[in-house]
């Protein structure tokens, strides 16, 4: 795939998703999670709560909008780079709200209703990549866009040890014809420590890969860590009640949805190895 295909591919997962988000917001979805994030803010008193919910699935679906805009309107791609800024600052800033985190675990980096948002961080890089994607190198574009997949796989795979997670991901893996196979030959618990190694050791390996500038281990690290964010995509599909008008406005659709762009997080790695392999080539 040319780096102008991937360009475009790229640009339209990131619309897509932000609009499949906003609408689910303005459609009455994740109302709990609209409030929790306006509470932040102190918000939440200013008009009704459907009324809030629907000003903030607005401010995604025109971000949304501007992103897949900007693919023919140049001069949209810095106010396009300014919104998603905006919309990962207001989103990750949640983070500091007392809620986010499970006091019995210490804290950081056991965290609550945050696992959600730190998938905010994938955008940060995106944003830069869309708007200024000659500006910096491929490595560096690479660097930027690893930060955010180390830091998920990190955070939740560190959370796989924990029972806490490995009893919450039952439903999801028990249901999988991919994965619940783990459980016919370990525990519950030792199937969740084995997802969080699996997690932890290609998030490290795709690390390695990129700082080291090794092609094979930046391919073999995109391999293992894709499947990470490609397996969660097929929940939606084989969890309980998965593929409904209700997950896809709520819940576990909201979950899923901002996986994607992790994959092109990912995608965006890709470039740099196919510029490792061309400068290998060349010598």
């Amino acid at each position: 795939m040319s780096h102008s295909t991937n360009y475009k591919v790229i640009t339209f997962v990131v619309a897509l998703s932000l609009m499949l988000l906003g609408s689910s917001f303005i459609l009455g979805g994740n109302i709990g999670y609209v409030e929790k994030a306006l509470s932040f803010y102190s918000l939440n008193d200013l008009y009704s709560m459907q009324s809030l919910s629907q000003v903030f699935g607005l401010f995604f679906l025109i971000t949304g909008i501007s992103v897949g805009a900007a693919l023919f309107i140049t001069q949209l791609r810095r106010p396009q780079f300014a919104l998603l800024i905006v919309l990962s600052g207001i989103m990750l800033l949640t983070l500091f709200d007392a809620d986010r985190w499970i006091a019995a675990h210490g804290g950081f980096p056991v965290i609550g209703s945050g696992q959600g948002i730190i998938k905010y961080f994938a955008l940060l890089p995106l944003a830069f990549y869309l708007c200024f994607t000659k500006r910096i190198s491929a490595r560096q574009h690479a660097i930027l866009n690893y930060i955010p997949v180390a830091i998920v796989l990190f955070w939740i795979g560190g959370m796989k040890f924990l029972e806490l997670e490995a009893k919450a991901i039952v439903p999801l893996v028990e249901t999988s014809p991919f994965m619940a196979w783990l459980y016919q030959i370990f525990t519950i618990q030792q199937a969740s420590d084995l997802i969080g190694i699996y997690d932890l050791g290609f998030a490290i390996l795709l690390g390695a890969g990129i700082w080291l500038g090794r092609r094979n281990l930046v391919l073999i690290g995109m391999a293992g860590t894709g499947a990470v964010f490609i397996m969660t995509q097929t929940f939606l599909f084989t969890a309980d009640g998965g593929f409904s008008q209700s997950t896809l406005i709520d819940g576990l659709g909201l979950f899923i949805i901002k996986d994607l762009w992790f994959i092109c997080n990912l995608a965006i790695i890709f470039e740099y190895a196919r510029e490792l392999h061309a400068s290998k080539a060349e010598n």
